[in-house]
């Protein structure tokens, strides 16, 4: 699908993106893959990675500014919109700044996609986004729902927009993995609270749903992968069997459990082997057979947490991942 096509990720520079880069690289021949972000210096650094490779182009520019990102998607056939201010404490003590890029930075890319003629969009959201309790979860449903009405917004125009959605991304950085790695060595690591569960999710995996989003989407679908969960408990365990574990309380805005798809979204989605997919309910789109694609409708009363999941991740699962991945831990 992506061979000797041109495509853009915005906020590029970040964990997903660098494994996408990687990814698509290797498993096609685009014609193009440009990185969209503002931080000059994670460009500057990034380049050496892909240094001689003359398909990968970087594009200095922020969401927030509805000419630059025009400019950038001149000849783009594919976007994938990874662009978040996505750290919850900062999202609650910066509300402002967060809006501007997760909701008015949406906004803008809709707008620009359309206009210039870009093919799909695939946005990445966030477990935050199902039952928000944080500013940062809510602009991101505000975004899911910006970018699922852009397939209407698009009017006439062949423009399709789709979302994906996941957790707990393993080893990203200021994700759990490496911050509990960090903290082994002090013999104590903090705990917010022994209930807690989290999915997991590989970068790799994360990226393959993305592109399953591509060739899958009509418009309009939430995409979600069925992954395994873990609690933190266990979690900190298997990094740090030695160290002590300091219960401290949840923080500001953080959840118990992660939640991927709510009872109110429950209606609006099917079922299919390795993944779910939620679909609009506006147009009665959720009653398109195009879009259904063989999918099972769930319960009513069903609901995705990280609680409830039938899949959990053993001791051994998480220990041989970490050792398989030990050099890119918290690295991006």
């Amino acid at each position: 699908m992506f061979n000797d096509s041109v495509i853009l990720v915005t906020g590029g520079t970040g964990s997903f993106g660098h494994k996408f880069l990687h990814m698509v690289l290797s498993q096609y021949n685009p014609r193009k893959v440009i990185v969209y972000s503002r931080d000059e210096m994670k460009q500057w650094e990034m380049a050496k990675l892909f240094a001689g490779d003359e398909r990968v182009r970087f594009f200095i520019g922020d969401v927030r500014d509805r000419d630059r990102i025009y400019r950038a998607l001149d000849g783009v056939d594919y976007v994938v919109h990874a662009a978040a201010t996505k750290i919850v404490p900062t999202a609650e003590y910066n509300p402002f700044e967060c809006v501007k890029t997760n909701v008015l930075g949406a906004m803008n890319l809709i707008d620009a996609c359309i206009d210039k003629g870009v093919k799909r969009v695939v946005a990445l959201s966030t477990d935050k986004a199902s039952s928000p309790v944080n500013l940062y979860g809510a602009t991101k449903l505000t975004s899911d729902k910006l970018f699922v009405a852009g397939n209407s917004y698009a009017g006439g125009h062949e423009t399709r927009f789709s979302v994906v959605r996941y957790g707990n991304v393993m080893g990203s950085r200021g994700s759990v993995i490496p911050f509990f790695l960090s903290m082994r060595d002090k013999g104590v690591l903090p705990i917010t609270d022994p209930r807690m569960t989290r999915f997991m999710i590989s970068l790799e995996e994360g990226v393959e749903l993305v592109w399953h989003a591509f060739e899958d989407m009509e418009g309009g679908e939430i995409y979600v992968k069925k992954i395994p969960s873990m609690k933190v408990t266990d979690l900190a365990r298997v990094v740090a069997p030695d160290a002590r574990q300091e219960i401290v309380g949840i923080r500001p805005g953080e959840k118990l459990h992660e939640q991927m798809i709510g009872e109110e979204d429950a209606l609006h989605t099917y079922e299919y082997p390795d993944h779910y997919k939620i679909l609009p309910a506006i147009n009665k789109w959720d009653q398109d057979v195009n879009r259904i694609k063989g999918g099972t409708r769930v319960a009513e009363d069903f609901n995705y947490s990280s609680h409830n999941n039938a899949e959990w991740m053993s001791d051994a699962q998480l220990q041989a991942w970490i050792e398989r991945n030990w050099d890119k831990i918290g690295a991006i």
